[in-house]
């Protein structure tokens, strides 16, 4: 098998993973479960990120040339790797954008917008998780309820920083960083993208123009030449 084909196979299996690692996740930082109902949700998370583990190695197993795959997916490899730790389990969730990646990532510019607001719902809503999920009940902590997580989201992803709340842990710091390069990134990407069609726009303008001015120069140029054949068929030989 290769390796395109094992994405072709794979691909909407991992949405519907990452989607049920999502409802994980929401269920343990919201939900709050506790005993054999937070065992489920830990186990829950737990499964999905093997699947993804396995997906990563089985792209390094059919990626060729292999070792410039590795190495131009170390942040694959970090998502593998760096969740066994508990304080960066909140990296799991990039398994999930690059699972959604794989699907509607890979469009051109008319479907570029739909993505990045896409992007942007997702971004909000899991790093109001993530932060909630560090920051509650830490000592000091001013995000200790979801609408407080997701009005920190807004702000920080669009960079305003009222400052009304804000992270006081290291990893909630990590996040907010995160978190503001993204916003950065999306508004980049739509920024660029307006662009590219607002001059795509003016130079079909100009191109529609440039062709009506050429056929009116050509219409010219034909009521020229007839003119100038009915003066010379007007005229008598004595006088040419």
């Amino acid at each position: 098998m290769t390796q395109s084909r094992w994405h072709a196979v794979s691909e909407w299996p991992l949405v519907a993973v990452a989607f049920v690692f999502l409802g994980a996740f929401t269920w343990e930082v919201l939900g709050q479960p506790v005993g054999v109902a937070a065992d489920v949700a830990e186990i829950i998370i737990t499964a999905t990120w093997f699947i993804f583990v396995v997906d990563y190695f089985v792209n390094l197993f059919l990626a060729r040339p292999r070792w410039r795959w590795f190495y131009t997916h170390l942040l694959d490899l970090a998502v593998v790797v760096l969740p066994l730790a508990r304080p960066l389990r909140l990296l799991r969730l990039v398994t999930l954008l690059s699972a959604l990646h794989r699907t509607i990532g890979r469009g051109f510019r008319d479907r570029v917008i739909v993505y990045a607001a896409g992007a942007a719902v997702l971004l909000l809503y899991v790093a109001s998780l993530a932060i909630l999920d560090v920051e509650r009940g830490a000592p000091g902590a001013t995000i200790n309820s979801f609408p407080d997580a997701l009005w920190w989201a807004i702000v920080t992803m669009t960079t305003v920083g009222y400052g009304d709340v804000y992270p006081v842990t290291a990893i909630g710091r990590v996040i907010a960083a995160l978190v503001m390069l993204g916003g950065v990134a999306l508004l980049g990407t739509v920024t660029a993208t307006m662009a590219s069609w607002i001059v795509e726009r003016v130079s079909s303008r100009d191109e529609q123009s440039q062709a009506a001015t050429r056929r009116e120069v050509a219409a010219l140029s034909a009521q020229i030449a007839e003119l100038k054949a009915v003066i010379l068929a007007d005229r008598s030989p004595a006088d040419l």
